[in-house]
């Protein structure tokens, strides 16, 4: 958020903390906390399966198809591409009124490992595709619902899903009260690391949950872009080239011909150079050291498949010295219609700015450009490292007492994130010292799980029936 939009929301030093626990109180009149509890979908929903439809219209059509069968696989997968479902959803549900700048897809695999700049590991989120001023509770039932469905395709109770879902939320409004209390630099510092992983490993995890911790940490380090540079590139010609992996990685010799292929060379590296622009001084220096060698298009995610991503191969002091960078399309915010526009004059800013505030730490190469493309069009990018010592949770491979030791983290850090641009005093307030909001969410999660499922359902018979097309990649 901007300072404008920070002051707007009460986290301005004009507010004393009092008057902002005051409003915070009062918003439970607007919406009283248990009312988050019940949600039956309205009878004008949109067909879901239109949602989609729409976000691919401006996709990249051959991809298309591999976004509908990723999405079709489970219904966790489906949720993970059913941000702008969600969204229209959520926009209807009640809110205090308070806001904050919103991660907008706050599902449980987008908290994960990171590296910092200082090559500590850190736990934070990482996906801000979406990201924008709105109601908190918006990314907090996203966090709840993914684990409810991530819960049910494990296997676990009715019991041990509504643990979970406490367990995040008592972990969101327990660490936002305590951020509360806090001066603001203290808020703006605070962080979970690895020193911090392994102590909430040691006390709250059995033998098998350390030793996946542990693994976890140590696998993603060797997440970067040497491994990266190993295992998505080759020699062809005595020259380093990406190599091409069929629908998911196409090397620009392979993507257009001579001379549209020239252009788009061409226009991919002004792109790099502009980008430089974003970058604070210091990075923009160490970039100017690296030159680009090769461009791919790469499909990443399942919600962003079709969207138009490159990765470009730079390469420093020799061949040896690799740096890969995705630059990744950037178009509205799915929570655009129903929290507003971005103020930002291109949506790759809004990404970039977003995801500053909301991290502990941001990528060194954190950016974004408006660039042309072989057709002429002006689109919006965000640029970051294709890698850097990243690791993310399987949640396949929980048991209940993991995924509610990892639900608790992300509602730590969510709480965080929040605090750092929205009214932390006044959130506090409204959620109080009890356990009513946490409660009620356990009945949101659910609920709003049952709906997945039938929209997910509604995806697999559109398949079924031809009116989408489906491939697996």
């Amino acid at each position: 958020m901007t300072m404008r939009e920070t002051a707007a929301t009460g986290g301005g030093p004009r507010h004393a903390a009092e008057e902002r626990a005051a409003r915070g109180r009062a918003a439970r009149q607007r919406a009283p906390r248990s009312a988050h509890g019940p949600f039956e979908p309205p009878p004008e929903r949109a067909d879901p399966v239109d949602v989609i439809e729409r976000q691919s219209a401006t996709r990249v059509q051959e991809l298309v198809p591999i976004r509908y069968g990723r999405m079709a696989e489970s219904p966790f997968r489906f949720y993970r591409g059913a941000a702008a479902i969600m969204a229209a959803d959520l926009a209807g549900t009640p809110h205090s009124g308070i806001r904050a700048q919103l991660c907008g897809d706050a599902h449980m695999l987008n908290f994960r490992l990171l590296g910092s700049p200082e090559r500590n590991l850190l736990f934070d989120i990482n996906d801000f595709d979406e990201t924008l001023p709105g109601p908190w509770e918006w990314d907090v039932k996203r966090l709840a619902t993914s684990l409810v469905i991530a819960g049910r395709e494990n296997g676990f109770s009715d019991g041990e899903r509504a643990e979970i879902v406490r367990s995040a939320v008592r972990g969101y409004r327990e660490q936002i009260r305590a951020f509360a209390r806090m001066n603001n630099l203290d808020v703006w510092y605070a962080r979970v690391d690895e020193t911090h992983l392994r102590e909430l490993a040691e006390g709250s995890l059995h033998t098998r949950g350390r030793k996946r911790m542990s693994d976890a940490l140590g696998k993603a380090r060797g997440r970067d872009s040497r491994q990266a540079f190993e295992k998505l590139t080759e020699v062809v010609g005595g020259r380093r080239r990406f190599a091409a992996v069929p629908q998911l990685i196409t090397p620009i010799s392979q993507l257009v011909q001579d001379p549209e292929r020239d252009a788009l060379d061409e226009q991919i590296r002004a792109m790099v150079e502009q980008y430089a622009d974003s970058l604070h001084t210091d990075r923009r220096h160490l970039l100017s050291q690296f030159t680009v060698v090769d461009m791919a298009r790469k499909v990443v995610g399942v919600g962003s498949v079709g969207m138009r991503c490159w990765v470009i191969l730079l390469l420093g002091r020799d061949g040896a010295d690799p740096l890969i960078l995705q630059a990744k399309e950037a178009g509205e915010s799915v929570l655009a219609a129903h929290a507003g526009a971005s103020e930002y004059a291109t949506q790759g800013e809004r990404v970039v700015a977003g995801q500053r505030v909301m991290q502990a730490a941001s990528d060194i190469f954190l950016g974004w450009q408006r660039a042309h493309g072989i057709d002429d069009r002006e689109r919006d990018f965000y640029v970051r490292q294709l890698r850097d010592w990243k690791g993310i949770a399987e949640p396949s491979q929980m048991e209940p007492r993991g995924m509610r030791v990892f639900a608790g983290l992300c509602g730590v850090t969510l709480a965080r994130a929040h605090a750092r641009s929205g009214d932390r005093i006044a959130i506090a307030a409204y959620l109080g010292r009890g356990d009513v909001f946490d409660e009620a969410l356990v009945r949101f999660a659910e609920s709003y799980a049952d709906l997945n499922e039938r929209d997910h359902q509604a995806l697999v018979d559109a398949i079924a029936s031809g009116r989408v097309p489906a491939a697996s990649a």
